[in-house]
């Protein structure tokens, strides 16, 4: 932080103390959270007690700017001595092991992580038993000095202002003055497709509407904008069609064609020609108004019979062009309103859908306002219509089923649909799923999040956010005993044993010849089982020999079998037999991913979602190439040739709020892991970086201790303990500047940034790709 940053900040303090502060000039602890913000009562008394250097319970302005002038103005030795105060309770001029406890429990509460005791007390031990140098039972100052020391980023952190440590919410910071983005090199080179479509649209328009006024130049020149408006809506109203022609462009994202159209930006651009749609929809309405007005000064007929009547005769259709424009008018404003991004993100994706449905209306409106919008429309209408007709034949061919339902943390619903056999999609694809039981004609868009190879099931995640995924989550939470069906579980589990029957030999090892574990599923639940503490060789394997369950230790016999890890692991499961409808697969910019050398993927939160398909087919085709036998040392690789894929890294990056959120996707990711259970000699193909943004982030004070604990711990029991992964969970929001710094200086190849998650941190992600020179990708949909 600079210096003026830090004088922002004290002035900030000052007029939060003098508006809380008394007649006496002084506050109490209540006051003092208040002022200060500070919502972890363990803290607040702390730096309460240090700030009161007279004892009287109270805090003077001198007494609060003297401490804090100390944590801006003082060196590390300073702020480290400040924290090691805050860490002694008791002020015996030592860490005891309860009162490390007490503070990382604080921390814990603070970061909204959630332990078991016995977890905190490895945590509390892991990190004392490292400070402690001399086993005495106390950490002393100059012990706690040596350990941080062991840290870099840590003491790094020591180097940072008060305004970090103690920071208050809501204070901005200002931003240097840089040159605006769209004016940026790197932007219009990144962007190159879509601002020459952008380019090329605008000219056409211009071109339409200049043609079309000089033809009707005799009518004046309020008629002739109405007539040059008329015949860009001609073409507009067509051409917005065009851009959801979801079939059509999945075909061409497979062809030469992509290289050239920006065809990832379709929906961007279904938005932008519906935008221009409704200016020249405003400007012809007023143009023919104003033309009215003039008409009826010389004519018989008013202005309001020529809005509203068909009397004057003007159209090709009975006179009805006024009535229809006026029509047409409302109801494309409608439209507009519904699909507005207020609407469908606050819980009313039911407003954009059916107001979007009067789209049928206003296309037959058209016709029958203009006289050449069939001309225009034709040919893009009979294709859309055939889109439609296969759409839905292809919905209802078959009896699809949800065979099996999962209800996950934070309101989400995992599907496990019966795939039929026609069923072909990419990585990544999205479908329109019906489900009558639910909304008997409601469609609704989300992302196949199973891999193509998974050749029975299609999974999909779908969090509750509106009315209908809300209603989603509580048919399936309810206890209901129609939705369970005795011959659809009985089905599923020929299903299964079939599945498990042909599968079982991609699970064995080919130098014992063992059966390392019949499925996936138990393959991740020995993973599971071992990282419980447990040697490989607790867990025997069929095929080897001189194995002796009695050579097992106390500490072995003591865990559950994998039969009750795997009964605990599905005990949210349920069969069921309901009835759906699918519609698709449609294609996403995300099919790109395999034509790249090294791809960087980004999820925030359930935008997690593709990036599973994708993460399961790529770990397919590093399987294919690579063989482990997790019971002896023996590993292979098979030299196939692999002409759909030229990756070479991938970095996996997913970003969430709270704790059990990753608990959505961890069975997935632990396959992952395991899968690369080995080290590579150019590294590992697949990195993950998860990130938990309501952790207390590395450069706050408060989150020192926990930090180093957490990364100690998982040291120890190679693995995090937030997640259970190997991958080590960071506490904060990514510094995207480092993040791509580092993926840059790795020169693997050519780097494509796909994204899917929120608008706004999708911008951020954008410009730093600009930055870079990485192509950026956005799951759109």
């Amino acid at each position: 932080m600079s210096l003026d940053e830090d004088a922002r900040w004290l002035e900030w303090v000052t007029k939060q103390f003098e508006s809380i502060a008394g007649d006496d000039k002084e506050i109490n602890l209540d006051e003092f959270k208040t002022a200060l913000k500070v919502k972890e009562s363990f803290f607040a008394e702390r730096f309460f007690a240090l700030f009161d250097s007279d004892g009287s319970r109270t805090i003077s302005l001198d007494e609060l700017l003297k401490a804090l002038d100390l944590l801006i103005h003082g060196n590390e030795t300073d702020k480290l001595r400040f924290l090691f105060q805050v860490y002694d309770v008791d002020g015996s001029g030592s860490i005891d092991p309860d009162e490390l406890r007490t503070v990382l429990k604080s921390c814990l509460s603070e970061s909204a992580i959630s332990l078991p005791e016995e977890k905190l007390d490895d945590l509390t031990l892991a990190l004392f038993e490292s400070a402690d140098k001399d086993n005495s039972g106390s950490i002393t100052f100059e012990e706690l000095k040596a350990e941080l020391e062991s840290f870099p980023e840590v003491m790094e952190n020591l180097t940072i202002s008060a305004a970090n440590w103690l920071k208050p919410p809501g204070l901005e910071e200002k931003k240097s003055r840089q040159t605006p983005r769209y004016l940026t090199r790197a932007y219009w080179h990144n962007n190159s497709r879509k601002l020459l479509f952008l380019c090329a649209y605008a000219l056409l328009n211009l071109l339409l509407f200049t043609v079309a006024m000089l033809r009707n130049a005799e009518g004046g020149f309020c008629f002739m904008v109405a007539k040059g408006c008329g015949q860009c809506l001609n073409f507009n109203c067509t051409f917005v069609m065009v851009l959801m022609l979801r079939r059509c462009l999945t075909w061409l994202r497979a062809t030469w064609v992509v290289k050239v159209l920006p065809l990832d930006q379709n929906i961007l651009l279904h938005q932008l020609v519906g935008y221009a749609i409704v200016v020249f929809t405003i400007i012809h309405t007023t143009a023919h108004f104003m033309n009215f007005v003039q008409m009826s000064q010389s004519g018989s007929y008013t202005v309001w019979e020529y809005l509203f009547t068909t009397r004057p005769g003007i159209g090709w259709v009975w006179g009805s062009a006024s009535v229809t424009g006026v029509v047409l008018q409302l109801m494309i404003c409608l439209m507009v309103v519904g699909s507005s991004t207020f609407v469908r993100r606050s819980g009313h994706f039911e407003v954009f859908y059916w107001s979007h449905l009067s789209y049928v209306w206003v296309l037959a409106l058209l016709v029958v306002h203009c006289a050449n919008f069939w001309k225009w429309f034709v040919v893009p209408g009979v294709v859309f219509l055939l889109e439609k007709l296969v759409g839905v034949a292809v919905a209802h061919m078959g009896g699809l089923y949800i065979v099996e339902v999962n209800l996950l943390p934070s309101k989400v619903t995992h599907l496990v649909i019966k795939r039929p056999p026609f069923f072909h999609f990419k990585p990544g694809d999205y479908v329109y799923i019906n489900i009558p039981n639910i909304a008997k004609y409601e469609w609704h868009p989300f992302t196949i999040s199973s891999a193509p190879e998974q050749p029975d099931t299609l999974w999909l995640h779908i969090r509750s956010m509106g009315q209908w995924t809300n209603r989603l989550y509580e048919y399936f939470r309810q206890a209901d005993s129609q939705v369970v069906s005795t011959k659809r579980l009985s089905a599923s589990l020929r299903d299964r044993r079939h599945q498990r029957s042909a599968q079982e030999e991609l699970f064995k090892c080919v130098s014992c010849n063992g059966a390392v574990a019949s499925n996936e599923d138990e393959a991740v639940q020995l993973t599971l089982y071992q990282q419980k503490g447990h040697r490989a060789g607790s867990v025997p394997c069929t095929g080897s020999e001189g194995h002796n369950p009695d050579q097992q230790n106390q500490a072995d016999r003591e865990v559950p079998p994998l039969s009750e890890i795997s009964a605990k692991l599905n005990e949210n499961h349920r069969f069921c037999n309901v009835k759906c409808f699918v519609d698709g697969p449609y294609g996403t910019p995300t099919r790109q991913i395999f034509a790249s050398e090294h791809a960087v993927l980004i999820g925030a939160g359930i935008g997690i979602t593709p990036f599973a398909s994708i993460l399961q087919s790529i770990m397919y085709h590093y399987r294919m190439r690579k063989q482990n036998c997790p019971n002896c040392d023996y590993s292979w690789c098979e030299n196939i040739k692999d002409s759909q894929m030229k990756l070479r890294k991938v970095d996996f990056i997913w970003i969430n709020r709270d704790q059990k959120s990753f608990e959505w996707f961890v069975s997935l990711l632990t396959k992952l892991e395991m899968d690369q259970a080995d080290e590579e000699p150019e590294g590992r193909f697949l990195e993950m970086h998860m990130y938990m943004t309501s952790a207390l982030s590395k450069n706050d004070m408060k989150a020192i201790g926990l930090q180093m604990a957490l990364d100690l711990l998982a040291k120890k029991e190679k693995r995090d303990s937030i997640t259970g992964l190997r991958t080590r969970t960071q506490p904060g929001r990514p510094d995207w500047g480092k993040v791509f710094q580092k993926v840059a200086e790795e020169k693997k190849g050519k780097v494509h940034v796909f994204y899917c998650g929120s608008p706004a941190l999708a911008k951020l992600i954008k410009a730093q790709c600009e930055h870079f020179g990485f192509h950026f990708y956005k799951e759109n949909f």
